[in-house]
């Protein structure tokens, strides 16, 4: 998966329809980065990746590529 799939999955996720998302943009300062699109990214990874993610790291996650170097690129 590259770079743009990656954040174009979380896009997704957030029902995100903005500005493009950048691996700058703090997921503080996203309105739709919010409790449901986090438990969609759980859920999304369990399905796609068989990876539980854990509450420890989805809360240490602070940026878009915080999230994108966790994504596996295949």
């Amino acid at each position: 998966m590259t770079e743009s799939e990656k954040i174009e999955f979380l896009m997704e996720i957030m029902d995100y329809e903005g500005e493009p998302l950048t691996r700058e943009c703090r997921l503080s300062e996203i309105e739709e980065w919010e409790s449901l699109s986090a438990l969609s990214l759980v859920v999304e990874m369990k399905h796609r990746y068989g990876m539980d993610l854990t509450t420890e790291r989805l809360t240490g996650f602070k940026t878009v590529g915080d999230i994108c170097d966790y994504i596996p690129n295949a």
